[in-house]
């Protein structure tokens, strides 16, 4: 793993996942699951202007908004997911996510080590096919930031 400290929203929620116990991991996915908000309404029916997670299990679908600033310190991600009430592993997945980066700058964003997700302590208790999706949903969710701020 990368010595790249993760930010204070994801390291809070990193520190819950590590300090429990396999039982407990999964029953804090399933909150993650039900607290994963949904999506704006500019883009419910709208999944052809998100992008499909294709390694994660259950159709994923994920997108990025960039806020305006000068530099990407200024500049606030917004995530959005869209992930089915019966994928409950998926969508805890994206609700760590969303809980952990939605309000950063895309500075902080960015500076998010690619490892990041195997930091939670989850891999004993869910399969690797299932963390290669959220691997899969950090990477997706970087590029779209720095797609969206390449200008």
């Amino acid at each position: 793993m990368s010595d790249i400290p993760l930010p204070p929203s994801l390291a809070e929620i990193a520190e819950d996942f590590r300090s429990a116990s396999n039982d407990l991991k999964l029953q804090l996915l399933l909150e993650f699951s039900d607290e994963l908000p949904g999506l704006p309404e500019r883009y419910v029916g709208h999944l052809d202007q998100l992008e499909r997670v294709d390694e994660c299990q259950s159709p994923l679908f994920l997108t990025v908004e960039v806020g305006d600033g000068d530099s990407l310190d200024e500049r606030v991600v917004s995530v959005f997911f869209d992930a089915p009430a019966e994928a409950p592993t998926t969508r805890g997945f994206a609700g760590i996510l969303h809980e952990g980066l939605d309000g950063l700058t895309a500075a902080e964003v960015l500076a998010v080590p690619d490892d990041a997700p195997m930091r939670f302590g989850l891999a004993e208790a869910v399969s690797p096919l299932r963390m290669r999706g959220m691997v899969a949903m950090l990477g997706r969710i970087k590029r779209q930031v720095r797609a969206k701020t390449a200008a």
